[in-house]
């Protein structure tokens, strides 16, 4: 080999003094202008923007509670009476032959409600006044023969003998002349029992038997039952109630009092409508209860109220008390808690735990837990967070008038309730 090969041998084996950039070092030395050129548009176009505004705060409906003299009372729930109930069954067994009255009407005392057959009871009444006019006539013969008699003592044509038997004969025609009187007065009460007339005045239920049915008469239970009627006016409102209510009643009693007065309410209703006195407490008191029966006499003139109806009873409990109101839809409940949300003067929402009363007059009592200086939340609480701010605009609290319609609420039984005095 020759030197010159050698050269040209080592000059290609010789490594290059002047290389390439490597991959990485040229996407650095692109990307990084290229994030400047970026963020400097975005400063351009974003410069001036404002930051997003937070939400403003709710506005709820604030007012101080409505203070009130109320009179303290006790709640009962009872339920109502006839004061009178009658049973309505034939005295005597035939064959009804008409109806006089519509199912559920009004009656009153001798009203014509059913007529038996009176054929049979006619021909008896007849037979009785025949044998009465035959006791009659015994008793006319044996007057006449005693007088005869009598008038022959005196010249001893008849004996003293005789004359005992005639008066005895006419002693005896005496007797059944007034057995035959007594069977016509019997025939003629069977006549009348024919005719069965309303004992009292009521509402009447339906007819239990249809005319041509027989019935069976007689006293008590033997009797067919015709119907039922039940006095309503008054009626009666009957509850349990405490010892204390019946040593309160006592006391009254003593005092001279003609009664406490009752007010009473039905299910559908808000107000206490229906008026009426106490007078009657049983003989006794429930010893496994300590709980005695109780009665109070209500007016019913338009015969609204039915027995068997249930009603929500108040009695006055002594006295009139301080109280605190709020609507009742200012009340929101936290499991078994009852609260009321009220805003402090900085504005910021609490939750404040509340023991409730009634409903009075559409608002309802606060027993206990709110001051008469709390700023209630008296519309959508639900707005008010404890612990957030709230705005808040001023509102008013007045109980429900006679005019306005009165909210329904669940009546607050076997407590002590209250009333606007």
């Amino acid at each position: 080999m020759n030197m010159l090969t050698k050269i040209g041998r080592a000059e290609d084996q010789a490594p290059e003094t002047h290389t390439a950039p490597r991959p990485w070092r040229r996407g650095l030395l692109i990307g990084v202008p290229l994030a400047v050129l970026a963020w400097g548009g975005y400063s351009i176009t974003h410069r001036g923007s404002p930051a997003l505004a937070a939400p403003p705060p709710p506005t709820v409906t604030i007012a101080v509670p409505l203070e009130r003299t109320i009179d303290r009372w006790d709640d009962y729930v009872g339920r109502f009476e006839a004061s009178k109930a009658v049973e309505v069954r034939p005295r005597v067994s035939g064959a009804i032959t008409g109806v006089h009255f519509r199912d559920g009407a009004i009656v009153h005392k001798g009203d014509l409600l059913f007529t038996i057959d009176s054929r049979p009871f006619a021909a008896a009444l007849a037979e009785a006044r025949a044998r009465l006019a035959s006791a009659k006539s015994d008793l006319t013969l044996a007057r006449a023969d005693l007088d005869r008699a009598l008038k022959l003592v005196d010249i001893d044509a008849v004996s003293q003998s005789d004359v005992d038997q005639l008066r005895a004969k006419q002693q005896a025609a005496q007797a059944a002349l007034a057995g035959a009187e007594a069977s016509v007065r019997a025939r003629a009460l069977d006549m009348s029992f024919t005719q069965v007339r309303a004992p009292i005045g009521g509402r009447i239920s339906d007819r239990r038997v249809d005319a041509g049915n027989l019935v069976a008469g007689g006293d008590g239970a033997q009797a067919t039952l015709l119907t039922t009627i039940n006095a309503l006016d008054p009626i009666y409102f009957s509850f349990d109630a405490s010892e204390a209510l019946f040593l309160k009643a006592k006391r009254a009693e003593q005092a001279g009092d003609a009664g406490s007065p009752v007010e009473v309410k039905l299910q559908d209703e808000t107000a206490y409508r229906w008026k009426g006195r106490l007078d009657f407490t049983d003989n006794g008191l429930d010893p496994r209860s300590g709980t005695i029966r109780v009665r109070a006499v209500v007016d019913n003139p338009e015969l609204f109220l039915t027995p068997g109806m249930f009603g929500n009873a108040r009695l006055a409990n002594g006295g009139a008390v301080a109280a605190l109101l709020v609507p009742d839809a200012a009340v929101t409940t936290d499991q078994a808690r009852k609260l009321v949300m009220v805003i402090g003067k900085d504005g910021t929402a609490q939750a404040k735990p509340v023991e409730l009363g009634p409903v009075v007059q559409g608002l309802r009592v606060i027993r206990s837990g709110l001051g008469p200086q709390d700023r209630v939340v008296i519309s959508d609480p639900e707005l008010a967070q404890p612990g957030a701010k709230v705005l808040t605009k001023p509102g008013k609290i007045a109980p429900v008038t006679a005019d306005d319609p009165p909210p329904v609420a669940d009546p607050t039984s076997g407590e002590a309730t209250f009333a606007v005095g």
